[in-house]
């Protein structure tokens, strides 16, 4: 899956066309949907009350909130569709920004949308131990809530989304499965600053080292770490880089022959680890083991490539983020969870599973098309 950054005038729309037609090929399991027929119904519902990003808009009487993402990925394309559907079931306007280049994008994009009169904001920050300014802004302007990745030392209201550290003990389960007598593993992430891929970073990592749970605990990359079975020689960070990530694979595979497992913590990542693999004819010599579920990342796992992946439910996140945020802007805080957390477990899916995985992902595709498309014209003739 190639990654084009889109320019600042052309990353409003993008994301869009993608979201549902991009994710009706990618999950709909047999054939893939026309896209002039998608596009024919979903874009008179895009052109105003959900677009993310500048440009005119025909603006509804709807409070206005904005779900925010930590950039472009096939995850987020998910998210959104819960985030459209809880918009339309609570009444609120909901704008989807997709930031391409990273933290100054993020800012951007937050600051216009809270410029256009954005009430509530649920974000995925990008990198929160240096955004404390901008999350403040937000608290200071809007309702402020956190999913995907976490920010606990700011003003944020609530957190949805599961515990990333859990989440990678989980991912180091399926690598002690595939990789049953121990070998040499590298990890692949996109980036280290936000709070979802240091957790599961460290999740997967103390739990091949068959260490006690301790979230808080760090180990630095650009360190080989052994225990008594595992050794991870590293972790590759490609920053969002598609190309690079499908590099650093496959420098993986020629620098180390011996090479046991690899790694995927992004949901791009498996599929660039797979395409390497592949190209290298290592698949089935080294193990992959995955996060999220790209397309690509499902048939890896059905064609037997691929041992398993650890999923969210990027559909809930954005649903569930949409639905307190309706309720905050209208004075409801009694959508805000116990604790401030609304927990979303992860799971793990292996090639038995799959398919029904597939099949469920699908299912809330269908039902968010028949929600978008429009009523028949009761003055029109057959």
């Amino acid at each position: 899956m190639a990654h084009v950054a889109p320019s600042p005038n052309t990353a409003s729309t993008q994301p869009h066309a993608e979201s549902v037609a991009g994710w009706s090929s990618r999950f709909a399991g047999v054939g893939r949907v026309a896209l002039p027929a998608i596009l024919s119904v979903i874009l008179p519902l895009l052109g105003g009350t959900m677009g993310c990003g500048g440009g005119e808009r025909v603006s509804s009487n709807l409070p206005k909130v904005a779900y925010v993402t930590n950039g472009i990925a096939s995850f987020w394309n998910i998210a959104e569709v819960g985030a459209k559907d809880a918009g339309r079931d609570f009444g609120v306007e909901v704008s989807i920004l997709m930031p391409p280049n990273g933290v100054a994008d993020q800012q951007r994009m937050v600051q216009e949308a809270l410029a256009r009169g954005v009430k509530g904001v649920a974000i995925s920050p990008i990198d929160p131990d240096n955004q404390g300014d901008l999350l403040k802004e937000i608290a200071a302007n809007a309702k402020l809530v956190t999913q995907d990745s976490d920010a606990p030392n700011s003003p944020r209201l609530a957190y949805v989304g599961m515990d990333n550290y859990e989440a990678g003990r989980m991912c180091g389960r399926l690598v002690k499965e595939a990789l049953p007598n121990g070998g040499d593993v590298m990890l692949f992430v996109g980036r280290l600053g936000q709070a979802n891929a240091r957790l599961r970073r460290q999740g997967v990592i103390d739990e091949l080292l068959d260490r006690s749970p301790d979230p808080q605990r760090f180990d630095p990359p650009g360190q080989e770490l052994k225990g008594e079975r595992y050794t991870i020689l590293d972790t590759r960070i490609d920053n969002f880089d598609f190309t690079q990530a499908k590099s650093l694979a496959q420098d993986a595979l020629a620098r180390y022959p011996n090479l046991g497992a690899m790694v995927g913590l992004f949901a791009y990542n498996p599929p660039k680890l797979l395409e390497a693999a592949r190209e290298a004819n290592r698949i089935g010599k080294v193990q992959i083991i995955a996060f999220d579920e790209d397309q690509d990342t499902l048939d890896g796992i059905a064609a037997g490539a691929i041992h398993g992946t650890i999923v969210q439910d990027p559909y809930r996140y954005g649903y569930e983020s949409v639905r307190i945020l309706a309720g905050l802007v209208k004075g409801d805080d009694s959508v805000l969870p116990e604790g401030g957390v609304l927990d979303i477990p992860a799971r793990m899916i292996r090639r038995d599973q799959v398919e029904a995985f597939r099949n469920e992902l699908t299912s809330k595709l269908e039902r968010a098309k028949s929600a978008m498309a429009p009523a028949p014209d009761p003055l029109s003739t057959p």
